[in-house]
């Protein structure tokens, strides 16, 4: 059996890339708050996402679209958290992960 160290190291760049985003969207829901984070940093990110995923269909090349896909989603959650007023930020988070 011959090991396909291509895939490997894509399978695990895929998996850190779509692991990344959890931690600062779990943060935004706990806290409550999108405090220094930037909405032009998130805005480009979504960008790179968007048009990685769209790579990847217009190559028909599922591990392209599965993780960029998921990261897309991740980082939009992430903007429109910062771009919400307070408010609803924290309305947001709270449907999400009630206080009891």
């Amino acid at each position: 059996m011959t090991i396909d160290w291509t895939a490997v190291a894509g399978t695990i760049g895929a998996c850190a890339s779509v692991a990344s985003f959890t931690p600062q969207a779990w943060k935004i829901i706990r806290s409550r708050s999108t405090s220094g984070l930037s909405l032009g940093m998130f805005a480009l990110t979504c960008l790179a996402f968007a048009a990685w995923t769209t790579f990847g269909l217009l190559k028909s090349e599922w591990a392209l679209i599965i993780p960029n896909a998921i990261c897309l989603a991740f980082a939009l959650f992430i903007f429109i958290m910062i771009a919400l007023p307070r408010r609803e930020t924290e309305e947001v988070a709270e449907k999400l992960d009630p206080e009891t």
